[in-house]
């Protein structure tokens, strides 16, 4: 089977990043699965990456092998100009070391936000100091750069705590020059998300749509559905779907988001793998 080609990759990529400039809007760049890089006034938030093969290598020989269905955007050792990177939870398409540790190594001033009940899970899988992390809880937020970046639940398949009351699985909400950015991490539509995203004005979402399907053997997210309806009931200004495309055993077609989106009337945008999109609503 013929990988998936992504928009743009490697130096084309690296060129319309850098290219980049408007001082009333920003532009993000789908990275695939998660992963999205948003530039706003030559600064640099990037919400969970993975850019590597190591789920492929990991599950190989499985039960439920990792196969790759879209080429490689982007190698992490050219993102040498991050300013703050994320992990919502600790399973590897979000939390992964052949992508982070590349990225931390390259940036000496990032910021790297995780959840504060994740700590040391964090620091072990990435080898860096277990200070090096700023950690958040839902209602915690952190400052940095202009960026404001703060903490909710996330269900996946449950909104988990540890022994603290600490969210194990997380979303972000990052709010910058008067926009506000929400990024799921991976959740499931919980009761009382739609209200807590009201509060926030959403400008753009990033909301997974590769659904909660048992037969998997793993956890789930929203599907299409929930994720247009989700965006109709919050009130959010754009919906970016993510969590298809890269893994054969896991994935959706987003055409069936862009359906049930239209069938309600949630405004939304598709990116190919690498794309941007630039958000020019000033408000």
């Amino acid at each position: 089977m013929a990988l998936i080609k992504p928009k743009q990759k490697d130096n084309e990529l690296l060129n319309d990043i850098k290219s980049f400039n408007n001082p009333t809007g920003f532009k993000v760049w789908w990275l695939a699965q998660s992963g999205f890089l948003i530039k706003w006034q030559e600064k640099y938030l990037l919400f969970d990456p993975y850019l590597s093969d190591s789920l492929s290598v990991k599950y190989q020989n499985s039960d439920k092998p990792h196969e790759r269905i879209s080429e490689l955007v982007i190698s992490p050792d050219q993102l040498d100009f991050i300013d703050i990177v994320t992990s919502s939870h600790n399973h590897t398409d979000h939390l992964d070391a052949e992508t982070l540790m590349p990225i931390i190594n390259k940036n000496a001033e990032l910021k790297f936000i995780i959840p504060e009940a994740n700590r040391a899970f964090v620091a072990d899988r990435v080898k860096c100091s277990l200070n090096f992390p700023i950690g958040l809880n839902d209602g915690l937020s952190f400052e940095y750069k202009g960026f404001k970046i703060m903490g909710i639940p996330a269900a996946h398949n449950e909104v988990e705590r540890n022994q603290k009351g600490e969210c194990k699985f997380m979303g972000f909400i990052a709010e910058f020059g008067g926009f506000s950015v929400y990024h799921s991490g991976d959740t499931l539509w919980f009761e009382g998300l739609e209200e807590i995203l009201k509060q926030y004005n959403i400008d753009v979402a990033f909301l997974p749509i590769n659904g909660n399907k048992p037969e998997r053997k793993v956890a789930g997210n929203l599907s299409f559905q929930e994720a247009a309806e989700l965006g109709k009931m919050a009130d959010i200004k754009c919906i970016i779907p993510h969590h298809y495309h890269l893994f054969e055993f896991n994935t959706e077609d987003p055409e069936n988001f862009k359906i049930a989106c239209e069938k309600i009337g949630t405004p939304h945008k598709i990116l190919e793998l690498g794309e941007g999109f630039e958000y020019k609503i000033i408000k």
